[in-house]
């Protein structure tokens, strides 16, 4: 028994739930992975798993294991990528999840550098607007805009900020006219964005005073698709609210105006997320900085100036 190859095995079972997934995930045979474990057990002398038609849960003495297990591998895949046989360059299967919005705007266009520079990374983008589960999901890490949630098994690192802006096509001000306080919200209506997740259109929130207001705008339609939801404002077909860095270029070329620049929004996070169990592999590392350093250079251009406001 390679029993390098049966830690990993083990490892990728525990984190995938299942074995069918593991081998899947591997690109073994399923029968090579139950195979594996049995001899892995039966050289270890205790039980690793607890197997039922459902659910596959570590034993005290399997958790021990994993735990040992993560960090072993971790330490080997580091060494392993400073030597120069490894080309000095970090290598191997990467999987990131990120919204489609994140990736067209910022990922996309850039990412002819980062193969230039991590040639040996094979990289695979998973793109959805809903919540994912990394480990059982085989993503190594997420990109998600908004405040994450408190996770204990998740590490999030802010990468940056963005605001919330109000804003409209010139022909739906030119027919509604332009909305100079909250009040005057009422005599507007919005397009609507529901999330997957929610299934319910969201609000729009303003801070005044340091106290947050929630407005629930009037809507005669409601989509669940960030491009979608920007092209409906471009077709003046509502107000929308949206997040600076979606809308920046259409305010610069006028397609769309802000209204109610001087109604402030809390800042919302961009992050990076992982499992925080798994020590960061030579690829993770690498594209965490990457996208890092990206977004942030980026992100001065996302304030929003007076030349871009409604006149």
């Amino acid at each position: 028994m390679d029993r390098l190859q049966a830690m990993q095995i083990f490892a990728r079972v525990v984190e995938m739930h299942g074995f069918s997934k593991a081998a899947e995930n591997l690109s073994i045979p399923p029968s090579t992975v139950t195979r594996t474990i049995k001899e892995l057990e039966k050289f270890l002398g205790v039980k690793l798993l607890q197997r039922t038609t459902r659910h596959l849960n570590l034993t005290p003495d399997g958790t021990l294991y994993y735990q040992h297990c993560c960090r072993l591998l971790a330490e080997i895949e580091a060494v392993e990528a400073s030597f120069p046989g490894s080309n000095g360059q970090a290598k191997g299967k990467l999987r990131v999840g990120m919204t489609a919005s994140l990736a067209r705007l910022f990922v996309l266009p850039s990412l002819k550098q980062f193969q230039a520079s991590y040639p040996d990374i094979e990289l695979t983008l998973s793109l959805s607007d809903r919540t994912v589960e990394l480990v059982p999901e085989g993503i190594d890490c997420v990109i998600r805009a908004g405040v994450p949630h408190d996770s204990p098994t998740l590490v999030a690192r802010r990468i940056a900020n963005f605001e919330w802006v109000t804003c409209a096509s010139p022909d739906y001000l030119k027919e509604h006219g332009e909305p100079n306080t909250l009040e005057d919200l009422q005599h507007h209506h919005a397009v609507g964005f529901f999330s997957k997740q929610q299934g319910r259109p969201m609000s729009w929130r303003f801070v005044i005073n340091d106290e947050e207001l929630v407005i629930h705008m009037p809507q005669t339609l409601a989509v669940n698709d960030t491009q979608t939801y920007v092209d409906c404002g471009l077709e003046g077909l509502g107000l929308i609210r949206a997040a600076n860095y979606m809308v920046l270029p259409h305010l610069r070329s006028g397609k769309l105006q802000q209204v109610l620049s001087h109604y402030p929004a809390p800042a919302v996070p961009i992050s990076v997320m992982y499992p925080q169990n798994r020590h960061l592999s030579p690829p993770v590392r690498a594209f965490v900085n990457w996208v890092s350093h990206l977004v942030q250079s980026a992100e001065p251009e996302w304030q929003i100036g007076e030349e871009f406001m409604a006149s």
